[in-house]
């Protein structure tokens, strides 16, 4: 299957890099894909928002994180993943689901989706809430 089928949110991104218990499923699922797996700037920022939170709680080191950031950079440049803008259509779409009040979702999850349905793709996850908010949105959602 085309990896451009598929919207990695932050949550599936992450135990791709550090030993979670979804690493090996995650790194599985993107084994089997074909190159570029979509992602947004928004992801970007959070992986970093991550390594500094692991870093502050001494989950890794400085130079930990430092090569974490590096390794994840050059998947990006060497065209693993595909990074797409976030953009006001996406804000304002997620406003809109977040204000329907039918689900849960937050906000920056609400965005994950809206980039993911701009593209459609299916969202690869390993958060539960957001899978559920895709599947009430009626978005096809990967729950690993």
């Amino acid at each position: 299957m085309s990896g451009s089928d598929y919207y990695l949110d932050t949550s599936a991104i992450l135990p791709y890099y550090r030993q979670e218990a979804k690493s090996g499923a995650i790194q599985d699922l993107l084994i089997s894909l074909t190159p570029p797996l979509l992602l947004s700037s928004l992801s970007r920022v959070e992986f970093a928002s991550a390594l500094a939170r692991w870093v502050r709680m001494n989950e890794l080191t400085d130079s930990q994180a430092d090569l974490v950031q590096v390794t994840f950079d050059q998947d990006v440049q060497s065209g693993l993943f595909r990074v797409t803008a976030v953009e006001g259509s996406h804000y304002n779409l997620a406003e809109k689901w977040i204000s329907k009040r039918a689900t849960s979702i937050r906000t920056l999850d609400a965005v994950h989706l809206a980039c993911a349905h701009s593209l459609g793709a299916t969202v690869i996850t390993c958060d539960i809430i957001l899978s559920n908010a895709a599947d009430i949105l009626g978005l096809q959602a990967r729950l690993v």
